[in-house]
Order: structure tokens, then C-alpha cells, then sequence
């Protein structure tokens, strides 16, 4: 009985080469091989087979019975194993009814949802986009499973075997309601300590590294109120005395309706790169390089990134890099 474990696919692919021209000269330059090498592995396959498979005759190797019985499932095997493979480096948009799942923050929705729900409408109407938190699952395991698709934002987390690609970078500022009491030119870090403040918790993301950095840096904050998203804030920044400290981006796309104003931070906060992530394992699968692409090219359109424009079809990605130590640059 043969062990699958045992064979040697290339063999298969020359007796399937052989049955259909019957000389070994063209076999070999069909495969690229010397004659040499194909009449080797036709004696490998004699061996395997305990058959002799072809005869040499005037006609050229005539098949035994029993390589015309093995011919069409071989050729059936064969034929499926390329399919599959080249469907896998295929992905079309227009038809495609697959579900991304994206790890961000309610920040990161209120930023790249409504333009990447636009766009899909554009070039993949089938296609359906779920969102987690990516606080709320074991992230490293959810992408390397491939039941997260990529994540978004600033996660120092995700170290070796994993990929990124930046999408832009952002500072932060103090946000207050207009009529504010530090509604004025410029805000001093006596105004930042004495404020009342609300604070969004957000532990393993950039956010909370900022909270970390004023926090080190001993200036005092009177936190009056933490929440855990950034929904709300506009609704209790309109409404009351307190300040927050937010992603610039923040305050542009999504504060207009609740009349909000915002000033340069008082402490030097360092710029953060919002990036891209996604497990090695995925990384020249069409369907997550295609859904990379078109969130690249959307920051891009916005003035905030360097990637090139995406197409509706596949190709590889630009600007990205491997993360081989635990720092994200």
C-alpha cells in the first residue's frame, strides 16, 4: 500500500506529462528538465507504481493498462490541486460576498468607516465589514487565526510575525466646549492642571500611552470622569466644564456638531504613527493584501499617507515593513 507521505507530487506531474505525449524529449521540454532527469523519475515511478507504466515503441511510450487506469484520476488530481491553488491568488471584489472583520478603536470607526463604507459600495458591493474591539480579544492570537483580518491604530502588542503598513501620524490636543473658560490663544500647563478632565481608558493603545506619558512626567490631572470609547465625549464635553485629551483627527472629523474647540497640548507629547496591522501568515493572501490596499489609498486621499492608489483587483502591497522587535516604529 502507498504512503502518501512518500510521493513526490513533481513525479505525478511527469507521468501526466508522459501519457499525454508519449516522448520523453518533450516531456523534458515541457518541464524544463534534461531527458536524463525525466527518465529517472519515470523509473522512481516504476518503482513506486511496481509497474513498468511505458514501453518504449515505435510510436513513441505506450501506456500499460495499468498506467491508462491511474491517467484520468491522476490527471483529475492534478487538475483540481491547480485550480485551488490559482483561485487562492485571485480575488474579485465585484463578486466577492466575503466578511472582513477589522480590529479598531470607536475612534478608528468614526474615522475610516463611513469613507471605506463608500468605497466598498464602489467596487465590492457583496463584501460586509465587521468591527471588534482590539482591547476586547486576544489580538496576536484573533489575526494569526485569521479571525480578525488586520487591525488598525497604534499596538505596541503586536511584535514579531506580524506586518505593518502607516497609514498616518497624529498629535494630540486639548478639546473643550467654545465658551470654555480656557477658550483662548493658547493654554499653559497651570490651565492643563487646574481643568476638571475626562479621560478616555483605552489600555493597549496609543491613547493609554499618552495617559502613561503625563502620568511619568508627575503633572497632576483632576480626573473627574473616565470612560471607555470616545462616542460620547462630544455629548459631555458640550455640556459641561470638562477638557480631554484627544487625537487631533479627533476633533476635525467628528467634533463639528457639538461646537468644540481645541489647543496645542500644554506637555510635549510625541507624535503617534496610526498603522496597518496584519499576521505574516496573511500576508500575500489576495483578499486581505486587496482590503490593505484600499484603506491605504483612502488615507491617502485624505492628505495623510504615502501609499499608492489602490485598484479593484489584486496586487501587492507598498510602504510596509515586518515587525521583528517589540518596538512599532
Amino acid at each position: 500500500m502507498l504512503n502518501l507521505r512518500e510521493i513526490d507530487l513533481n513525479l505525478l506531474v511527469v507521468f501526466q506529462q508522459l501519457y499525454k505525449e508519449r516522448r520523453v524529449s518533450v516531456v523534458a521540454d515541457n518541464l524544463g528538465l534534461t531527458q536524463p532527469a525525466v527518465s529517472n523519475a519515470l523509473g522512481r515511478l516504476r518503482k513506486m507504481m511496481g509497474d513498468e507504466l511505458f514501453l518504449r515503441s515505435a510510436r513513441g511510450m505506450e501506456p500499460t493498462p495499468y498506467a491508462s487506469q491511474l491517467a484520468e484520476p491522476i490527471d483529475f488530481a492534478l487538475t483540481t490541486i491547480r485550480d485551488t491553488l490559482e483561485r487562492q491568488l485571485e480575488f474579485d471584489p465585484a463578486a466577492s460576498e466575503r466578511r472582513f472583520t477589522i480590529a479598531m478603536t470607536d475612534l478608528g470607526e468614526i474615522h475610516f468607516l463611513p469613507r471605506l463604507m463608500r468605497r466598498l459600495a464602489e467596487l465590492a458591493p457583496g463584501v460586509t465589514i465587521s468591527t471588534v474591539r482590539n482591547t476586547a480579544v486576544n489580538l496576536s492570537d484573533e489575526l494569526e487565526s485569521g479571525r480578525v483580518d488586520i487591525a488598525i491604530g497604534l499596538l505596541p502588542q503586536l511584535k514579531a510575525g506580524f506586518f505593518q503598513r502607516n497609514l498616518f501620524r497624529q498629535r494630540y490636543v486639548c478639546i473643550f466646549r467654545e465658551g470654555h473658560a480656557l477658550d483662548k490663544d493658547e493654554l499653559t500647563l497651570q490651565d492643563f492642571e487646574d481643568a476638571q478632565h475626562v479621560v478616555v481608558v483605552a489600555g493597549g493603545t496609543g491613547h493609554a500611552i499618552v495617559d502613561e506619558i503625563i502620568a511619568k512626567r508627575g503633572i497632576k490631572r483632576n480626573v473627574r470622569l473616565s470612560v471607555p470609547h470616545f462616542v460620547a465625549l462630544g455629548h459631555i464635553l458640550s455640556n459641561t466644564d470638562l477638557i480631554a485629551t484627544v487625537p487631533e483627527r479627533y476633533v476635525r472629523e467628528g467634533m463639528a456638531p457639538f461646537k468644540l474647540r481645541y489647543l496645542p497640548h500644554p506637555v510635549p507629547l510625541p507624535e503617534f504613527d496610526v498603522n496597518l496591522f496584519w499576521h505574516a501568515k496573511f500576508h500575500k493572501e489576495p483578499g486581505s493584501q486587496w482590503l490593505r490596499n484600499v484603506i491605504a489609498d483612502l488615507s491617502v486621499a485624505q492628505g495623510v499617507g504615502t501609499a499608492p492608489a489602490a485598484q479593484p483587483g489584486f496586487r501587492g502591497d507598498a510602504n510596509i515593513s515586518a515587525i521583528n522587535t517589540p518596538k512599532v516604529s
